[in-house]
């Protein structure tokens, strides 16, 4: 089994028109950001695991479909102070 590990921003993030006291957190994978691994909750840790759940679908199916990872993924996956996700694979 492979693991990968990848990058992830973690920010503080508003919905459209909603006042600041609403906000909320936004994670993404920018290597996968355009592909779906983007995720939003109202704490940093809701917000990771549903994070998580999106990547672990996104690889699933990458995995499944016989697709290969973007290009130039692991060039921009790199070891750093920022939370990390892994994600195994089969």
């Amino acid at each position: 089994m492979k693991t990968y590990s990848f990058q992830v921003v973690l920010e503080k993030d508003k919905w459209p028109d909603e006042p600041d006291e609403n906000a909320v957190w936004r994670a993404y994978i920018p290597a996968l950001e355009h592909q779906g691994a983007s995720s939003w909750g109202y704490t940093q840790k809701e917000t990771l695991k549903n994070l998580q759940d999106a990547v672990d679908l996104l690889i699933e199916s990458f995995l499944a479909h016989k697709k290969e990872l973007p290009s130039g993924l692991f060039a921009q996956t790199q070891i750093s102070d920022l939370p990390l996700i892994r994600s195994p694979s089969s």
